[in-house]
């Protein structure tokens, strides 16, 4: 029993030092190389009770700053992750919904997208970007999120057009039914009425004939 105990915690520690070797290895992605968890993975966190706070700069804008501990669901696998010390600086763009419930509470959900700009070693007292770098990756980065908002505009509005289209045909048949009532209606004479500068063109030569009479 003793030696199947102890097989099954070196199969555990082999499984976790393999996880960490994977987890620290480079890997590739469309060209760059990169490490830590790989591509389409995911974990969880729990956020502690934070402090978010935000001030009105328009109608619609509000600048907000949030600051919480934030802690693993998890363990992370042995050996794995960069050392204590280590931060990051991450740019995130996403939805906020909120339902109000009463006076004081809100229910809220947060659902988008974080980049990371830029990252200091521990025991560093430099980024890997400069501040100026910081600003490029992060134009970049919204540069790529307009181009396929408009692609979905696009696509979208290639959807509505084709949808809205037999309506249109519709319509245009409907209208040339009725150019086409309208020309095989008869249309009914009407007396032709002399217009005011043939009867001003008359009065004088009556006035003219009077005259010479007298």
């Amino acid at each position: 029993m003793a030696s199947k105990h102890s097989s099954e915690k070196q199969s555990a520690n082999g499984a976790r030092s393999d996880a960490g070797v994977s987890y620290n290895e480079f890997k590739d992605y469309e060209g760059q190389r990169y490490t830590g968890m790989k591509i389409g993975r995911s974990h969880k966190w729990f956020y502690d009770q934070g402090e978010w706070k935000e001030t009105k700069i328009t109608p619609d804008l509000w600048q907000v700053s949030y600051a919480v501990t934030k802690r693993r669901a998890g363990h992370a696998p042995e050996g794995s992750g960069v050392p204590v010390g280590t931060e990051y600086h991450w740019y995130v763009l996403a939805h906020q919904n909120a339902a109000k419930q009463s006076a004081n509470h809100y229910t809220t959900s947060l659902t988008g997208l974080k980049f990371k700009i830029a990252h200091k070693r521990a025991g560093s007292e430099t980024w890997s970007a400069t501040p100026k770098t910081q600003r490029k990756r992060m134009i970049m980065f919204l540069q790529n999120v307009i181009a396929d908002l408009e692609k979905q505009n696009e696509s979208e509005g290639d959807v509505i057009s084709t949808e809205k289209s037999p309506a249109a045909s519709e319509r245009r048949q409907i209208r040339a039914r009725r150019s086409e009532v309208k020309r095989a209606t008869p249309v009914s004479r009407r007396t032709k009425r002399p217009s005011a500068r043939r009867r001003a063109q008359r009065t004088p030569r009556v006035g003219r004939a009077q005259h010479s009479k007298l």
